[in-house]
């Protein structure tokens, strides 16, 4: 069977890392002023995101904390599944370890390889069974993990989620012993043959064209032929050993999905994650040093991989400064995420309990939010990825305080969609953000991979009210699936998370035939 280009198949259902570069999110949200009315408290800045998957915006805003006044951050996340949620504990837990326990190179590295490789070496398979072994017995314990993870609140998960989140990470941990627990090699091919069809053969013809024709020509001209050839082939996107040291599968990267077998709905554990685009844009493509981006002879200097390894080296870096004195920072005149007193020098964990704290909303709340009165008017910017674009409504816009921001990721890196497909894309995301009361917001910098809009002032006293659905009641908060209303040629991502991968069984030779259903009875995927 031929896939024909254009699918959407290689995008998958499952979001691993995000498709657009890392922000500074203190730079989309409202400016900050003594009597400006679009944020009413200047020391606490409330940010809503649907989807990030992977945390790069948050580490990004994190390590430029000291460029902008000094305020708490708090961010509230809804992502599409369990095993996100367990990814950003794992990957926040790596980025917070103390730099005298753990090497900056060593970090920047296990990062690399947990977040974008399907296989890892044998060191770091074991940290990550490691972490989760630690992070497994906090999830149901709320006392212990405020302790040991101040900076982590997953008190608005349901009891079943949290469950299922604590399973997760056992299977991480390794409670099912062996590399056929998640044999990530045939899965993986398993995928690219479905997804490929009759070209198979010819799949290294089909991934030069990808790169060339698609993605160098959408701006991600950084990402070398032969890293994006390796990733296609094997899913190791960062190589930064000898080749055959990557022999362990990466757990982090299995999730479940229900299927139809033999007449029967199954849920199977395997990839399901993106096999077209990778994971080279969140932190390859872009860089501060533009001597990064060079080129020579019309060919880049650097890798996408080497530009993202500098870029997350320098991001930790800043995240590991923010104990340190402020003229050993090498800017005295700025203002630092630091204690006042330095007599006595805090942990990393210390600093980042002070400066920030991270919320795991219910999964498929995003609805639902308004009904609760916190939530009201409580975000100064709300951020959505490209696969949760069907989520954007009044009810969602309930949640942004007037003059608030609004930043929505385009799909500028599918390359299963075409350039008619694109404009139909950023067409819908500007009539769903204008149905909810936003209003284009003009900027000085590239727009072709954000939208940005504003929230327009509420005329007369509060915020507006949103008329309450009876389909929706506060008491539902929970697992719901939403089927994408923008339209067929929207990426699409995956609600169905009836089971923790750890209690389900592989299932490479099974194809989707079943979707996921709705709160309301709809077809989700």
């Amino acid at each position: 069977m031929t896939t024909p280009a254009g699918s959407g198949a290689g995008f998958g259902s499952v979001s691993w890392w995000g498709l657009s570069p890392a922000l500074d999110l203190q730079e989309e949200s409202p400016e900050v002023h003594a009597d400006s009315d679009a944020v009413a408290d200047n020391d606490e800045l409330n940010v809503l995101l649907l989807g990030s998957v992977d945390g790069r915006h948050l580490l990004r805003t994190l390590a430029r904390a000291a460029h902008w006044p000094r305020r708490r951050l708090n961010f509230y996340m809804l992502e599409h599944n369990l095993e996100a949620v367990a990814r950003h504990m794992l990957l926040f837990s790596l980025a917070l370890e103390d730099p005298e326990k753990m090497g900056l190179q060593e970090r920047s590295e296990t990062f690399l390889e947990v977040w974008g490789n399907t296989l890892l070496r044998a060191p770091v398979a074991a940290f990550v069974r490691s972490q989760a072994a630690r992070l497994a017995p906090l999830v149901p314990e709320p006392d212990r993990l405020a302790r040991e993870l101040p900076w982590l609140r997953l008190c608005a998960l349901k009891f079943r989620e949290r469950d299922a989140l604590e399973a997760v990470l056992r299977f991480w941990s390794g409670g099912e012993r062996g590399p056929e627990a998640f044999p990530v090699g045939r899965l993986w091919d398993a995928r690219v043959r479905h997804y490929l069809g009759s070209r198979y053969d010819a799949r290294r013809g089909v991934s030069d064209w990808d790169l060339r024709m698609k993605l160098h020509d959408r701006g991600a001209r950084v990402i070398h032929t032969q890293e994006f050839r390796r990733w296609r082939d094997t899913g190791v996107a960062f190589e930064l050993r000898d080749s055959s040291a990557y022999q362990e599968p990466n757990r982090t990267l299995a999730s479940g999905r229900l299927l139809i077998h033999h007449g029967e709905r199954v849920v199977a554990r395997g990839y399901w994650g993106d096999i077209a685009t990778g994971p080279f844009v969140a932190f390859g493509i872009e860089a501060d040093d533009q001597s990064l981006l060079q080129t020579r002879n019309g060919q880049p200097v650097k890798t996408a991989g080497e530009i993202a390894q500098h870029n997350l080296t320098e991001v930790l870096r800043e995240l590991a400064a923010w104990g340190r004195p402020r003229a050993a920072q090498g800017n005295p005149e700025g203002e630092r995420l630091e204690p006042e007193d330095n007599s006595e020098q805090k942990t990393l964990g210390d600093l980042a309990r002070e400066s920030f704290t991270l919320h795991f909303l219910p999964l498929g709340s995003a609805h639902l939010l308004h009904h609760k009165g916190c939530y009201q008017g409580h975000f100064q910017l709300l951020y959505i990825a490209c696969g949760m674009v069907h989520l954007l409504g009044p009810e969602l816009a309930a949640c942004v305080a007037p003059g608030g921001h609004l930043v929505v990721e385009s799909a500028r890196f599918l390359v299963d969609l075409r350039s008619e497909q694109l404009q139909d894309f950023n067409n819908r995301v500007g009539e769903l953000a204008g149905v909810a009361g936003f209003t284009p917001r003009t900027t000085t910098g590239p727009v072709e991979t954000f939208s940005r809009f504003t929230k327009l002032m509420a005329e007369g006293s509060g915020s507006g009210h949103v008329p309450r659905s009876p389909s929706l009641d506060a008491s539902s908060l929970g697992c719901t699936s939403h089927a994408s209303s923008a339209g067929d040629s929207t990426p699409r991502s995956d609600h169905t998370h009836s089971k923790p991968a750890s209690h389900v069984r592989v299932g490479a030779d099974l194809e989707p035939k079943c979707p996921s259903l709705t709160s309301n009875g709809d077809s989700g995927d």
